[in-house]
């Protein structure tokens, strides 16, 4: 046999087999059964998906898993994505997971988050909406299933914290089909309590126990938030575990991570009670006692004071003082009225100095004044005046042509009274006047 041209060692092998594997299908989602599940104390989770005909290997390592909301164990049918790895000491394909949910759970997840957003947009979780809680509660109603462990939890927790709550228990459905109906009925009746004969709960729990997004989904029907958006009785949803939220959670008044701590919000537990009380019943009694205290101490000064041993002279002293008072009173009461006669003596001048009738007179003798000397103005003006006028007028009578007419001087002007200075502006036939010193001459132009 003719040795071969390269022989490849397992690692080799290996390593191109997972270089083809994770080249050519890269990330995928694979849905299936988990079984083998393994949960490390490094946080890793190792299990085996499969399905009626096969099964792969799959790790979830511990990053990719502290975000995963999903509970993994045997059994569960579940959608996960993820790379197909080769791990490569043993040889062997795997599934590196990076995501999972629950089989189904994609659709009613975008169904889940497309309601959320509709009644966040309409206002359903404003703070502002929200009902206060009772802090000490008479009566409270549960709504829930009446033989689910939700129900004992509650009984137990207020029947130890708080045995004066009065307990009204709504049995409805809390899983399969009916359910958002029979709460939403339970909701309109406890709201309507005193029709039905029975008394008014101050609070409402709508409770259940944990479960898959499936089991929960009557809790994140449309319906069911706004049925408990509009109880005037404060509600508090106590659906599921922790790590679970419904839509019923963010529309309520509050809401309680589980059924026993919405059955502690509503019960302060007694021994805590009672210890307030008594550290409250100690401080009213110190604070008691040093205000008896103190108005014994005030007694017991008065008792001994000067008014108890003479009464007589006491009353005389503040009969005096009462007397030197009422003097020092007058005399004040006095002066204050000397100084505001004094005052009003020279407001009064000064009104008097601007009364009406004294400026209007002044005004008067103003205008009066003013008038004279305006009107003097005015005729030294006209005398200027005609000076000059009579001067231009000796001026243009000389310059005039009355003047000229006057030393046989004549001129010569057409019907219409044009002047001539050019005998080509007349034509034969036309009509001229000639003025003379007296009278003037027509004549033709021939």
């Amino acid at each position: 046999m003719e040795a071969p041209d390269s022989v490849l060692t397992v690692t080799q092998l290996t390593r191109e087999i997972r270089e083809v594997l994770e080249g050519r299908i890269g990330t995928v989602w694979v849905e299936g059964e988990i079984s083998n599940h393994r949960l490390q104390t490094s946080g890793h989770q190792y299990f085996t998906l499969k399905d009626g005909g096969s099964q792969i290997s799959c790790v979830m390592f511990r990053g990719s898993a502290s975000r995963s909301a999903a509970r993994l164990t045997d059994g569960v049918q579940v959608q996960v994505q993820g790379e197909i790895s080769v791990y490569e000491p043993r040889g062997q394909y795997q599934l590196v997971v990076k995501q999972v949910q629950m089989k189904g759970q994609g659709g009613l997840q975008a169904r889940f988050e497309a309601l959320k957003k509709k009644l966040f947009d309409e206002g359903l979780f404003d703070q502002e909406y929200k009902q206060a809680i009772p802090k000490f509660p008479r009566t409270v109603a549960l709504v829930t299933s009446p033989t689910g462990a939700a129900i004992q939890d509650m009984l137990n927790i207020l029947t130890r914290r708080a045995p004066w709550v009065r307990v009204m228990i709504f049995p409805v459905r809390v899983q399969g089909q009916g359910v958002e109906r029979e709460t939403i009925r339970a909701i309109e009746m406890l709201n309507a309590a005193e029709q039905f004969g029975l008394p008014r709960p101050e609070t409402i729990v709508i409770g259940r126990g944990g479960g898959s997004i499936e089991d929960l989904w009557a809790y994140n029907e449309e319906s069911l938030a706004r049925a408990i958006f509009i109880s005037r009785i404060p509600i508090i949803s106590a659906v599921g575990h922790e790590i679970d939220f419904t839509i019923a959670d963010f529309v309520a008044d509050l809401r309680a991570p589980t059924p026993s701590a919405a059955a502690e919000l509503l019960a302060p537990d007694v021994s805590e009670l009672k210890r307030f009380f008594e550290s409250t019943e100690r401080s009213l009694s110190t604070r008691v006692q040093s205000i008896l205290d103190h108005h014994e101490q005030v007694l017991d000064l008065t008792a001994k004071g000067p008014l108890m041993h003479e009464p007589v002279r006491q009353i005389q002293q503040a009969e005096q003082s009462v007397d030197d008072a009422e003097a020092r009173l007058s005399s004040a009461i006095r002066e204050q009225v000397r100084s505001l006669s004094d005052q009003l003596s020279d407001k009064q001048q000064v009104l008097q100095q601007y009364h009406p009738r004294v400026m209007i007179a002044e005004a008067g003798h103003r205008v009066q004044s003013n008038a004279d000397r305006l009107r003097q103005l005015m005729e030294h003006r006209l005398v200027r005046l005609e000076d000059r006028l009579r001067a231009r007028a000796d001026l243009l009578r000389n310059l005039g042509p009355d003047s000229i007419l006057s030393r046989g001087f004549s001129y010569t002007m057409t019907t219409d009274g044009k002047r001539l200075r050019d005998a080509k502006e007349i034509k034969k036939g036309d009509k001229l006047v000639t003025k003379l010193q007296r009278g003037e001459v027509t004549s033709i132009v021939q």
